[in-house]
């Protein structure tokens, strides 16, 4: 039974690493009115910082507006990619 429980734990360690995001996933990052950060990744989803560097929920279909006017529009929520982009370097 250990034997079982150990090759789990392994087994699931694994999968985390897999979704380890790297910055060269990100296309652009758009600065927004309010002083948020919208990063877009190469295959089109979008994720967001807010102002004080903190991923945050923003509801795909939400329209924002950018620092120089233009309105965007969100694209799924990515915030365990930006939070992953965020803290690349203070986990270990």
């Amino acid at each position: 039974m250990f034997k079982k429980m150990l090759a789990i734990v392994a087994l699931s360690s694994l999968g985390v690493t897999a979704y380890a995001v790297d910055a060269s996933q990100v296309e652009k990052s758009i600065e927004l009115k309010d002083g948020s950060t919208v990063y877009i990744f190469k295959d089109g989803k979008m994720g967001m910082e807010d102002k004080y560097g903190r991923a945050t929920y923003m509801e795909s279909g939400h329209v924002m507006e950018t620092k120089d006017g233009k309105k965007i529009i969100m694209n799924g929520n990515e915030i365990w990619r930006v939070d992953e982009l965020l803290h690349k370097y203070h986990r270990g």
